[in-house]
């Protein structure tokens, strides 16, 4: 393991404990859902504004 990317792990994970993580994990997953989500329906309205207009 690099020192660059030590570093990095621990500004991102330090201080947190196990149960901390794994929600943030959690959370970070749900917002990756969203987010394709959200690319659907606005493909779908954009879609439909082309198809009506």
């Amino acid at each position: 393991m690099s020192n660059a990317s030590f570093y990095n792990w621990r500004s991102k994970y330090g201080g947190m404990d196990a149960s901390m993580i794994s929600q943030m994990k959690a959370v970070e997953d749900e917002n990756r859902c969203l987010k394709k989500m959200y690319a659907g329906m606005s493909m779908q309205a954009e879609l439909l504004k082309e198809s009506l207009g």
